[in-house]
């Protein structure tokens, strides 16, 4: 087809598209937001520093703030009480998710649990991944695995005291080495350096603006070449999980007994448990899922905590008086240990207000018209919910740029997604399914890190001088690695593992 008959039909479009969103704004209230330009929309006000962004322009038009981006109707929530009318109020009409050209050509046309479309396909996957690969029994299998990595862990830091340590790369590896045991049953990151590469570059052309998204037939001219790469890189993830597979395939024909959750979806797979259609490719998707979910979203969460507590030596000392008197220094950290650590909850709750992992959860997506505290909200708008900006609300947290654990003392605002102050793995139906485990590695490696060692700056740092700076993307990184020393040991017992 010609350029101009593309731009013949690009010009109808968008005559079309103005037209309706003309009538509809005379005909219904809808929420205030900044007027846009033609075509783009609001695109030219957010830039790399979206979350600044939104959070400015929502001080002036509202915590249910509308704007355009490209064709696509926005609703940003930027407060407690516009979270709670969207995720709980309206639950069901905001539970499906957008388009977007990374699910259809990494994530297998929208086949995995994180970004298909509700409905009865979603319903069924969920409910797998809840009960068959989620579930406490399961976490629980998995307690060996996390001790030992964590003794890894613990004895590489005691060999490098007095030496600095990007302790940023430490955290990471730790985590992609359990999300691999878990996952696969065995540390893919060390022997095949070639996918911890394809993940972390996944990770962030997902995170990137794609015209395609937002201005649907710009999608066919890929002007920015990522349409083009994610194809690329959907080619080498696929053969990957396809030796995964064939390797299970071997291993469940020796009728082994199911351990990591590879086992156990081809044992679904085989004995149609699932009672929908579930074949190699919603495999793969989920196992891409959980890799890319899970890779760096519990390390950078303990990146931002430990930032946090060097930064606030009253707070370092508290958790460590905490561990001595709950554990003890004649042992290491144990996870039956962490409901007793009440201190250590206020730091985990403080460090996630201040530093969401997901500052804008996964976006929604209306399935019909409704009305949101008397605004009308059109069928197929595009949901953000800015926790970070919640986490900031002078309204509901006094000084809230300060870390300051004690707020939650005799304070019973939970993390879990019923209290909507704090909302870091989201809530409602699309909350985070892997919610338990995530604050399980988080709380118990932040503990054992704090509890085994002693920790000072390099050169000559002072603790108000850690860089804090944010990269957003995926997940909202530090911009930079996080580099301490590990002074001492703590603990009065010394073994080979640890």
């Amino acid at each position: 087809m010609g350029y101009s008959v593309w731009l013949a039909l690009v010009l109808v479009a968008l005559f079309t598209y103005l037209i309706q969103e003309l009538i509809c704004k005379k005909k219904k209230k809808i929420p205030p937001g900044p007027r846009g330009l033609p075509l783009i929309g609001n695109l030219h006000m957010v830039g790399k520093n979206i979350l600044h962004d939104l959070h400015k322009i929502a001080k002036k038009y509202g915590p249910i703030m509308s704007m355009r981006l490209g064709l696509v109707p926005v609703i940003v929530a930027s407060s407690p009480y516009a979270a709670q009318q969207f995720l709980k109020n309206h639950d069901l009409v905001f539970s499906s998710r957008p388009y977007s050209e990374v699910s259809q050509y990494i994530f297998y046309d929208q086949r995995n649990l994180v970004s298909s479309k509700y409905g009865p396909y979603w319903r069924n996957m969920r409910k797998l991944c809840t009960l068959q690969l989620l579930s406490n029994a399961k976490i629980h299998s998995f307690q060996s695995m996390r001790k030992q990595e964590l003794e890894i862990l613990v004895d590489f830091l005691k060999q490098h005291r007095g030496v600095v340590v990007d302790l940023t790369d430490k955290i990471s590896s730790f985590s992609a080495n359990m999300s691999c045991l878990m996952i696969f049953g065995k540390k893919y990151m060390d022997e095949d350096l070639g996918i911890n590469e394809l993940v972390k570059e996944t990770m962030c052309i997902a995170a990137r603006p794609k015209l395609g998204d937002y201005i649907p037939f710009l999608g066919v001219f890929d002007l920015q070449g990522l349409s083009r790469r994610m194809k690329e890189l959907a080619k080498p993830l696929d053969e990957f999980l396809e030796r995964v597979i064939d390797e299970h395939l071997h291993k469940f024909s020796d009728k082994n007994q199911a351990k990591d959750i590879v086992d156990t979806l081809m044992a679904i797979m085989h004995s149609n448990e699932a009672e929908f259609e579930f074949d190699h490719r919603h495999v793969k998707a989920v196992l891409l899922d959980l890799l890319v979910a899970s890779m760096d979203t519990s390390s950078t969460a303990v990146e931002w905590i430990l930032s946090e507590v060097l930064r606030h030596p009253d707070v370092m000392k508290k958790l460590q008086n905490e561990m001595e008197r709950v554990v003890g220094r004649n042992r290491m950290v144990e996870e039956m240990d962490l409901e007793s650590l009440e201190y250590l909850d206020m730091v985990i709750k403080e460090g996630f207000r201040l530093h969401p992992v997901a500052p804008l959860l996964i976006p929604h997506e209306s399935i019909e018209d409704c009305r949101v505290d008397d605004f009308h909200i059109r069928k197929g708008s595009r949901l953000l919910i800015n926790v970070w900006a919640i986490g900031r609300d002078p309204n509901v947290w006094p000084e809230p740029e300060k870390f300051k654990p004690e707020r939650f003392l005799e304070c019973n605002i939970d993390l879990r997604g019923r209290d909507f102050q704090l909302l870091p793995f989201g809530s409602g139906r699309r909350s985070c399914p892997g919610m338990q485990l995530g604050l399980t590695i988080v709380r118990l490696l932040v503990a054992q890190l704090v509890h085994c060692f002693d920790w000072e700056l390099p050169n000559g740092m002072i603790p108000k001088d850690v860089d804090m700076t944010e990269k957003f993307g995926l997940v909202l990184a530090r911009a930079q690695h996080l580099m301490v020393i590990p002074k001492s040991y703590r603990l009065k017992f010394s073994q080979n593992k640890c």
